[in-house]
């Protein structure tokens, strides 16, 4: 049986994560769980799965959930120091961090110095602090694996390839909610448009930054830092079907692909069976006669801007990554609460990014003071 801990258990990520669990119960065991500040969720998930140890950031949830699980014998902390002491529980095999945002930087780290290996669904972890990670991955002699769909298609694909013979990676996306639209069509695109994804049910930030093409460019940068190569040669497709979750193009010039129905279920799992496959319930077979064309599309960079300024902030590197990756947050809550358009979710990127000098090779103190530069940027930008 493996003991998982998973931090934002009640988010998407989370909760698919634990529809495994619970078609696996012979399987897995839940050390601990953790999340933001909904208590009633966590409490019907410590009800059903009950983890030795729960967490919750706000500490007045953490307070209310302490409350309402007097009942049980389950601990609960809170905060980032609850965070921390949930990531390192001796008996934890796999550390499951599926939370939104650089929070999970530290419990990261934390878990893979106590010698866990790593599913990760935290893209913000790699992408500004991916010079931290890697070191400490190899250091501890632990598995880091990759949850995204892509991220995951593109290990499966290099599943017993020697990596010195890739060529390029070719991460696929399904150009989001306003995919074939141009840039005077989306003046005065709201949250409530921009949710509205055609494939994939995910999170509201996660979907926002899937329609601005925001999410393929953190992506492009997880990619880099996952699998040793260069940004530069990690090329985005699009592909509208969300069949093809990403490919490996070889030295040989043959492409090694991975398609399987648009369903986070799969991926999951694969994480957290690993080496090893097992049926997925919540995932139908892909029927290729039915599918019958694949298609696959160049992404209009000069409406979505998300994905060049990514390129732009690799490419510097440093601590610019995390101002591109904490402007976008900042701008997105604002994006989602009405008080920006769509299209300005990039000027306020770009000029977070115009605004810093960059930091190389960051610890992880310059590393969230980059983040709170860009997040002051936005604020003050929109209160002026």
């Amino acid at each position: 049986m493996k003991n998982l801990v998973i931090i934002g258990s009640t988010g998407s990520i989370g909760t698919q994560t634990l529809d495994i669990v619970r078609d696996w119960p012979e399987e897995f065991h839940i050390s601990a769980l953790a999340a933001g500040h909904d208590a009633a969720a966590l409490e019907a998930q410590i009800r059903e799965f009950h983890p030795d140890t729960a967490v919750l950031f706000d500490e007045q949830a953490a307070l209310e959930l302490k409350e309402r699980v007097a009942d049980l014998p389950v601990r609960v902390l809170a905060g980032m120091d609850g965070l921390l002491e949930a990531a390192v529980i001796p008996e934890a095999d796999l550390f499951v961090n599926a939370v939104v945002g650089m929070i999970g930087i530290r419990p990261t780290l934390a878990a893979i110095a106590a010698g866990k290996d790593i599913a990760l669904a935290n893209k913000e972890t790699l992408v500004t602090a991916g010079h931290l990670i890697m070191p400490a991955v190899q250091k501890a002699g632990v598995r880091l694996l990759p949850v995204d769909s892509e991220h995951s298609a593109i290990f499966q694909c290099l599943n017993g390839e020697p990596r010195k013979r890739v060529k390029k990676i070719l991460l696929t996306c399904s150009g989001g909610t306003f995919r074939g639209r141009k840039r005077e069509e989306l003046v005065r695109m709201t949250a409530a448009d921009a949710l509205k994804n055609p494939n994939w049910t995910m999170g509201s930030k996660v979907t926002i930054d899937s329609a601005s093409l925001v999410n393929k460019g953190l992506e492009v940068m997880e990619a880099a830092w996952l699998f040793g190569v260069p940004s530069s040669r990690v090329e985005v497709y699009v592909q509208p079907q969300s069949l093809c979750h990403s490919a490996v193009e070889f030295e040989d010039n043959s492409i090694m692909a991975h398609l399987s129905r648009p369903d986070m279920h799969q991926p999951i799992q694969y994480a957290l069976f690993y080496p090893d496959r097992r049926p997925v319930a919540e995932v139908p077979e892909l029927d290729l006669f039915s599918v019958g064309d694949l298609h696959f599309e160049r992404p209009d960079t000069e409406t979505f801007r998300g994905l060049p300024l990514a390129y732009r902030a690799a490419d510097a590197g440093g601590t610019m990554p995390t101002v591109f990756n904490a402007a976008n947050e900042e701008a997105v809550r604002c994006f989602l609460q009405g008080k920006i358009w769509f299209l300005q979710i990039y000027d306020l990127i770009e000029g977070a990014m115009d605004a810093h000098r960059t930091v190389p090779e960051p610890t992880l103190d310059q590393i969230l003071a980059a983040e709170q530069e860009a997040r002051s940027y936005v604020r003050r930008t929109l209160s002026a």
